[in-house]
């Protein structure tokens, strides 16, 4: 009886990543869900008889192990970025989100290297099954990150200690996982980093605005779309802080504000929520330019 040829090329995929000092465990036939035991039925025996490992843990670049593993069912490749010293960055998609007024990670990416005053970093990239873009880095020795969702920018998640990503050659219903250049991932540019680290902890309690000179709407909406920032569910946060910044900008532009002092609050209500310094700096510099640019005259608005 001829074997599935699928067996051969996912095969192939995964002793490729070991290869390249990247431990993979296998993933179900067709799906991105890992093939391992959870924890609840572990047995206690074999791999786990020391305790139950977890598929980050139990991730290897070993190649009799994977030769073994990837003998008995044809097994998607799923890479553990944090042992790896990876950190992937991921492009979603419209039509991944489900939605086609969803943002484009290639997109707000690309919008945010231009900002940030760089060029979109040229390193290994996959396309995925959803026809999105994985861009793989190694993160510094030393730096363990976490995983990242909406932290970067809009529809642009990352993958690090804790999290996995679908090597090129496997398969889903919808697509295939295919790499778009040569397998050499370029180091984590320094000022995607400082995106990525976490913000230091703050002081809890309640934002101090200083006194300013301006109209009491100015310093009142200003109060209210901080605490909208401070407020807003993971995920949604840098959106937030834009788009409170960009309300916030009209009473910048008609003078009853001035800009340091909105910059300041929107970097207090930026951080107390976990995003990055640089992140917050990066947003709110570019909603109030871009609401400077638009904001209608006073008699108008």
């Amino acid at each position: 009886m001829t074997q599935d040829p699928r067996f051969a090329l996912l095969l192939r995929a995964a002793l490729d990543a070991a290869a390249r000092g990247w431990p993979v465990f296998p993933l179900r036939p067709g799906s991105k869900v890992p093939a391992l035991h959870g924890e609840k039925t572990c047995t206690g025996t074999g791999p786990c008889a020391g305790g139950h490992r977890k598929w980050e843990q139990r991730a290897t670049t070993d190649p009799d192990r994977i030769q073994a593993a990837w003998s008995r069912a044809p097994f998607n490749v799923g890479i553990a970025t944090g042992p790896s010293g990876l950190v992937v960055v991921d492009l979603d998609t419209p039509k991944h989100k489900g939605s086609s007024d969803a943002p484009c990670g290639a997109t707000t990416f690309g919008a945010l290297c231009e900002r940030a005053g760089h060029p979109v970093p040229d390193t290994y990239r996959t396309r995925t099954a959803s026809s999105g873009t994985h861009l793989y880095f190694t993160a510094p020795d030393g730096v363990r990150l976490p995983n990242t969702a909406g932290t970067v920018a809009d529809a642009v998640d990352t993958r690090a200690w804790g999290g996995y990503v679908v090597a090129a050659g496997s398969t889903l219903p919808v697509g295939q996982y295919e790499a778009l250049s040569a397998p050499v991932a370029a180091p984590l540019p320094g000022w995607l980093l400082t995106i990525l680290q976490p913000a230091p902890a703050r002081p809890t309690g309640p934002l101090r605005f200083p006194a300013v000179d301006g109209s009491r709407a100015a310093v009142a909406a200003l109060e209210a779309e901080c605490a909208v920032v401070a407020a807003a569910p993971d995920g949604l946060r840098n959106t937030t802080l834009n788009r409170s910044a960009f309300k916030v900008g009209r009473f910048v532009a008609w003078g009853d504000l001035p800009r340091h002092v909105a910059e300041d609050a929107f970097q207090a209500a930026g951080e107390s929520v976990g995003l990055s310094a640089a992140e917050c700096r990066t947003t709110i510099r570019s909603a109030l330019d871009s609401s400077l640019r638009t904001a209608r005259p006073r008699e108008a608005a």
